[in-house]
């Protein structure tokens, strides 16, 4: 009878419309996920490019300060290269900034080029001034992609200081550390050895770093370090058009108190000294100039 058959039918399109709700449900989420993949994709390049546009802006208006001197990477001693990795495979070209997590990005590059080798000094890359030629090296920076990881420059400092003078390190003490402390820390014979002077507690203080950088005689001997050398120095923004430029703001709340924690304990004067060693790097990056 009619029944008998509706009552069959009912069922059959009561499936049908489920499987149809369903799928629309899917396709609506689908839909929803993409929308957000295109506006943030859209809002990724808008970023890049202000970054970019910021950057060639203080180039173009700093020029003079900012180059140096040089008016090209051809310029440039292969000392000043060293900074650029080079993956010829996959057509890349990292500049690495201590204390930007370069570690970790060179661990991305790692498995990029299937390596096993333990990751220190990227091994499996070649400095681009290890190229056979200019010519070589300048084909590379035209077509290459090209990036860079930045960071809060006094932010990377203090990352800087607690990394190599708070843990032992006989190098960086034997090197710097004793420098600093018969310098600026009252040690007229500071110990000789990183062990002698942790069991002794003895080590720079953070005022006494900041008292090195801003000093004038410091970079007269030699230039900075490259954990604390400034990142326009490491990776020539103003000679070398970047594709991507990345900011390290992955920073917890504790990171920006102990910022204005440490920065409290450094004199006004040598807190204005420090921010003019750094404040290329502050407006080409687009940083805020601290309090």
């Amino acid at each position: 009878s009619i029944y008998l058959r509706l009552g069959v039918i009912f069922p059959v399109l009561g499936n049908v419309f489920d499987t149809v709700n369903s799928t629309l449900t899917f396709l609506d989420s689908y839909s929803i996920f993409l929308f957000i993949l295109l506006i943030t994709a859209e809002r990724m390049h808008q970023v890049q490019e202000k970054r970019k546009q910021q950057l060639n802006e203080i180039c173009s208006d700093d020029k003079e300060a900012l180059s140096e001197g040089k008016r090209s990477v051809d310029d440039m001693s292969d000392k000043e290269l060293e900074n650029l990795l080079v993956d010829d495979t996959h057509g890349i070209i990292y500049c690495y900034i201590p204390k930007v997590a370069c570690t970790n990005w060179k661990r991305v590059m790692f498995v990029l080029n299937q390596s096993e080798l333990i990751v220190t000094q990227c091994p499996y890359m070649v400095a681009l001034s290890v190229s056979p030629t200019k010519v070589c090296s300048y084909a590379k920076l035209k077509h290459y992609t090209k990036f860079l990881f930045v960071r809060d420059p006094f932010v990377r400092i203090i990352s800087a200081y607690r990394n190599k003078f708070h843990q032992s390190n006989e190098l960086f003490y034997h090197d710097y550390a004793r420098d600093i402390l018969h310098l600026y820390g009252n040690q007229s014979d500071p110990p000789h050895t990183v062990d002698e002077a942790f069991a002794l507690g003895v080590r720079p203080s953070f005022q006494n770093f900041i008292q090195y950088l801003v000093d004038p005689q410091t970079e007269k001997d030699q230039p900075f370090e490259p954990h604390w050398r400034q990142i326009h120095r490491l990776c020539h923004p103003c000679h070398i058009q970047y594709d991507f430029i990345g900011h390290q703001e992955t920073l917890h709340e504790e990171a920006e108190q102990l910022l204005k924690l440490l920065m409290l304990t450094v004199p006004v004067e040598d807190r204005r000294n420090l921010y003019k060693l750094y404040e290329s790097d502050f407006r080409l990056f687009g940083y805020r100039k601290p309090d």
